[in-house]
């Protein structure tokens, strides 16, 4: 399998470039990055993409799929419908090239999204999952996090743990790192406590069960509501003591 990322500059949102061999077969796994990298290594690797797969709806992954059909007008987008993206039909399982591709129904973050697993060996994990944290569930459409801690643990940890797993912003990591020393994760499988710390979230008073890393280099946090309802929110949004 061959693989190429671009990382937008601002958003850190990553699209990929997948093909089968080269002068083969390719797609793309949303389109929100700088595309015109990927338009340069699908020609270098006389590489024929055929179509556009979206984990999910949010601007820094769809906003350059026009520049993208520009490129190759026949481009097929698919994503999954609860979505709502103009112009994208349903995805549903298939072999692309010499590629199986098959989808994950991830919510959480937001209500369609999807995890797509390529060949068996690797997953596009979209803003459910990321190297060392994970999606948040206060953006438009989100499910909640009941949603998002079932997608990771019972879905995408369900995965082999040498699956590697390629996030929707910044680094790549794999099932069995994640397993072993994301901090959300390790809580979930009850290796390390929940903390119980007084923070308010946009002035509302919480508890907070867990502050940790991001992709941004920032941090995301783990709060709990007065009526035990519980949440995944940018740690900007926190203010703790």
């Amino acid at each position: 399998m061959l693989l190429e990322r671009s990382m937008h500059p601002q958003f850190v949102s990553n699209t990929y470039l997948v093909g089968d061999r080269e002068g083969g077969t390719g797609f793309f796994v949303d389109a929100g990055g700088p595309v015109t990298p990927l338009c340069e290594a699908a020609d270098r690797l006389s590489l024929r993409p055929t179509h556009v797969l979206l984990t999910h709806h949010h601007f820094d992954h769809v906003s350059e799929v026009g520049a993208l059909r520009e490129r190759w007008p026949s481009l097929q987008v698919l994503a999954n419908p609860v979505e709502g993206i103009e112009g994208a039909e349903p995805f549903s399982d298939r072999k692309i090239g010499d590629l199986e591709v098959r989808a994950l129904h991830t919510p959480g973050h937001t209500a369609g999204m999807l995890a797509f697993v390529v060949a068996g060996t690797d997953v596009f994990t979209g803003d459910t999952l990321f190297k060392g944290s994970v999606g948040g569930v206060r953006a438009p459409g989100s499910t909640g996090y009941a949603d998002l801690r079932a997608s990771i643990m019972d879905t995408l940890m369900a995965l082999p743990p040498e699956t590697r797993v390629h996030p929707g912003h910044t680094d790549p990591t794999t099932i069995g790192d994640e397993w072993e020393s994301n901090a959300f994760i390790r809580v979930w499988r009850g290796l390390d406590p929940e903390g119980d710390e007084p923070c308010t979230v946009g002035g509302e008073p919480a508890r907070l069960v867990l502050w940790g890393d991001d992709y941004d280099g920032g941090h995301k946090a783990w709060v709990r509501w007065p009526d035990g309802r519980d949440d995944i929110v940018p740690g900007s949004q926190v203010t703790r003591g």
